[in-house]
């Protein structure tokens, strides 16, 4: 019986350093057959489906052949039918255990202590017990399977299991499934187990990215590219982002990156945009954290990408949104001027209150009032202020060419 079993994998979530997962979807697994697998046989003298053990001692069924006195042998056992299910490159897994040729007493010189693997590909089951041919072509070879260890007779005797495990994959594949056959020329050994499944790259999230489960291509050198889609409030960085998946299911070659946008900073690993709770705040897409509040200020709701000034409170248009707001500073002090017929020197101290701010600067405005009752109009274009009139940073500034007999105003 073909069993299609779907491994259940866990989502990966990948932050900085790349690693190497993928996932396995097996197509058939003879170890899980409860019944007889009832894979059809050529000749009927050749293999034998009888119940075997694996290496730890489970009961399962398995086929065997041990033809080696008669020469010229060529026995094959297919599988049933085995649908790809999308899948390119088909990985097949054999277990399987040889008898030494040298531990069995006056054996001929056709003993073989391999076998060969073939495949076939078919839209629909429509095998018989002789079509498709038993032969290479239309059957297409992938190997020929040898074991790293053989048993002899001494190890029957104690029971020791020298189980032999390959790997095997071949490629591309495009019909909707395909059979397997195993082909017996002359060894002395016993079909133990057979795996089929396919690799994929799993669904993943890396560098912000949300990428889709990816079949792995048609050839071990295959590089399938995946496009990535940002994490909710995450965008793009420079190039579109990117994976690309190899042949073994792995992810590999990132490309571009997302980070979360201004208001959203990322938790979880990397893999959520998280919005800044109240009271804090982001303004720019990037790696960076919420920022809380400078004082004086406050947000309006989550997601903030700046802070409020609270009422009578401000920030200068060349304030960076970390700064504190700040408010208007208090009158400057001890105000001292020093009359000189048409010049005048004018001195003070700083405010008590700065209001918060470290980069006051003063701005003299000169008015001349006549000696009528008239109002008060701006000083000429001839007065003169030393080292200027407007964006002072010291407390101190020389005024000249005033106008005699006029009252001034500062």
């Amino acid at each position: 019986i073909i069993i299609i079993i779907i491994i259940i994998y866990t989502l990966l979530i990948l932050q900085g350093k790349l690693q190497l997962f993928y996932s396995v979807v097996i197509l058939m697994d003879s170890t899980t057959a409860t019944a007889e697998l009832g894979w059809t046989i050529y000749p009927s003298q050749g293999w034998e489906e009888v119940s075997g053990y694996d290496e730890n001692m489970n009961t399962i069924r398995t086929y065997q052949v041990c033809n080696v006195f008669d020469n010229s042998q060529n026995n094959w056992v297919r599988t049933k039918y085995i649908r790809r299910r999308g899948a390119q490159r088909i990985h097949v897994q054999m277990k399987f255990s040889v008898r030494d040729c040298s531990s069995i007493p006056n054996v001929p010189g056709s003993c073989k202590e391999t076998f060969n693997l073939y495949y076939y590909e078919s839209d629909s089951n429509t095998a018989t017990k002789l079509s498709p041919p038993w032969m290479e072509n239309p059957w297409v070879k992938v190997d020929t399977i040898a074991a790293d260890e053989s048993f002899s007779q001494v190890d029957l005797g104690g029971r020791i299991m020298k189980i032999n495990s390959e790997i095997r994959s071949f490629g591309p594949v495009s019909r909707n499934g395909f059979y397997l056959a195993f082909q017996d020329y002359g060894a002395c050994m016993s079909l133990i187990a057979v795996r089929v499944f396919y690799r994929k790259c799993p669904s993943v999230i890396h560098n912000g990215a949300i990428f889709s489960e990816t079949l792995s291509g048609a050839e071990s050198t295959s590089l399938v590219a995946a496009r990535g889609v940002c994490v909710p409030n995450g965008e793009e960085v420079d190039v579109p982002i990117k994976l690309y998946c190899n042949g073994d299911g792995e992810w590999m070659v990132p490309i571009g990156r997302c980070m979360c946008k201004a208001g959203y900073e990322a938790v979880e690993n990397g893999t959520v945009c998280r919005a800044c709770v109240s009271g804090f705040f982001k303004a720019a897409q990037g790696d960076q954290q919420c920022l809380q509040c400078p004082i004086n200020s406050r947000t309006t709701s989550e997601g903030a990408t700046n802070c409020v000034c609270r009422n009578g409170y401000y920030r200068a248009d060349s304030d960076p949104p970390q700064m504190p707001c700040t408010t208007v500073p208090s009158a400057p002090q001890n105000v001292i001027s020093m009359v000189n017929e048409t010049s005048l020197r004018l001195e003070w101290s700083p405010p008590k209150e700065a209001g918060g701010r470290e980069d006051l600067v003063y701005n003299i405005i000169c008015k001349s009032c006549g000696s009528g009752r008239g109002g008060c109009t701006r000083c000429g274009d001839n007065v003169q202020f030393v080292p200027r009139q407007l964006g002072l940073t010291n407390t101190l500034v020389h005024i000249s060419d005033l106008l005699l007999n006029e009252r001034n105003s500062l």
